[in-house]
């Protein structure tokens, strides 16, 4: 038998040393980075690489997550090409600050590390801390693998400074920033062409005659939000069009939404992150065990591609949500979003909102079948059901 041919692009790279790649391919004139547990491996790949001269970037490490965040937004402000990082506590001490920046309209790339905040204390992957910042107004991207992480921190630099907002990623704790997995790294070259230089709509500068963050009065500051309004309406389009561009360099497609196996399936999983993974064997195993199942994995949370979500579900029978979060008083917050964009559609499916996963706990792929099997014909619960 002959060996397989050998691939110099392929490397064996966990989810956080893969996103240290996709920055250090991206070339930010700035990074300031405070580190945290489980981020902070992208932090020392950065540091290794620049003591190695391969990367040059401005690479600072402020005193907290908060300083990090001020000094993203004052580099971005005057027409650096910024990256940053951070998990769990360090981007809830960025709270204040991420209004701040989606507000000045810094573009910039925030990778957060997806883990559980306190209390109890703990270190496990928890969607939470991203989806508590829902509404700072920022894009939110979340990542199945460390293929994808690298290859959306690529993407997210030009969907950033083409829209002028901040883009936050998110991929899960260990199950993906320390999980070793085979990824093809591009060339310079293309990603170079791929993530040209632009002019910046909004910079600051000596002769700019521009402040940031002035006081306005009401009207003026209502306008800001309608400009931002406007500036969202167009990022799915801007997603779709990078991870078109994306797809033809490298053949790896990256859309807004995922649809697996969807095209007649009467039961279909909804997710987000790590989870599309054990979702999408199940899937596999059921539709061996003659049950047409199918899994639809959002990519971009924030804008949330409404429309698309609903076209994907229009006429499905059943859908499980599997949220890895936990909203107090509501349940998954990946499932109260699709009750609010499926109401009043003409065939809605019967949605069931599952907290699977809330807290690290594994959800393998046998607890996915049963779901399918106990839930596709029932109807709806008014209460999330906990999944043990």
């Amino acid at each position: 038998m002959n060996a397989p041919a050998f691939n110099e692009n392929l490397h064996l790279l966990n989810g956080n040393h893969a996103v240290a790649w996709g920055v250090r391919l991206a070339k930010p004139d700035v990074a300031p980075l405070y580190p945290i547990t489980p981020q902070t491996p992208i932090l020392e790949k950065l540091i290794d690489f620049q003591s190695k001269n391969e990367f040059d970037a401005e690479l600072l490490t402020p005193e907290s997550e908060h300083s990090a965040m001020a000094a993203a937004i004052a580099a971005s402000a005057t027409g650096a090409r910024v990256f940053t990082a951070t998990s769990s506590q360090g981007l809830l001490l960025m709270h204040e600050l991420l209004h701040y920046a989606s507000g000045a309209r810094t573009p910039m790339v925030l990778f957060n590390v997806n883990r559980t905040p306190g209390a109890p204390w703990g270190f496990w992957p928890d969607q939470i801390d991203s989806l508590s910042q829902r509404d700072t107004g920022w894009i939110q991207f979340y990542s199945e693998n460390p293929q994808e992480s690298l290859d959306t921190v690529i993407q997210a630099f030009r969907i950033s400074e083409a829209a002028n907002l901040p883009v936050m990623i998110n991929h899960d704790a260990f199950y993906v920033s320390h999980s070793i997995e085979p990824v093809n790294l591009p060339s310079a070259e293309v990603v170079d062409g791929f993530l040209p230089r632009i002019p910046r709509e909004f910079q600051l500068g000596d002769d700019s005659g521009r402040s940031l963050g002035a006081p306005l009065d009401q009207a003026g500051w209502n306008l800001t939000r309608q400009d931002m309004d406007v500036a969202m309406q167009g990022v799915e389009r801007l997603t779709a069009a990078a991870g078109g561009d994306w797809a033809k360099l490298t053949g790896r497609p990256a859309a807004p939404l995922e649809l697996y196996r969807c095209e007649d399936a009467e039961v279909v999983f909804v997710t987000m992150g790590s989870m599309c993974g054990n979702a999408r064997e199940a899937v596999d195993r059921l539709r061996e065990n003659g049950i047409a199942a199918g899994l639809l994995k959002v990519r971009l949370f924030r804008p949330l591609p409404a429309e698309a979500l609903r076209e994907a579900l229009a006429g499905v029978p059943c859908a499980i949500v599997l949220d890895r979060n936990y909203s107090p008083g509501t349940g998954g917050v990946l499932h109260q979003e699709l009750k609010a964009v499926l109401f009043g559609i003409e065939t809605p499916p019967r949605l069931h909102g599952m907290l699977a996963g809330v807290g690290g706990v594994n959800v393998p792929v046998e607890t996915i079948e049963k779901l399918a099997a106990e839930y596709r014909n029932a109807a709806p619960s008014a209460q999330p059901i906990w999944v043990e």
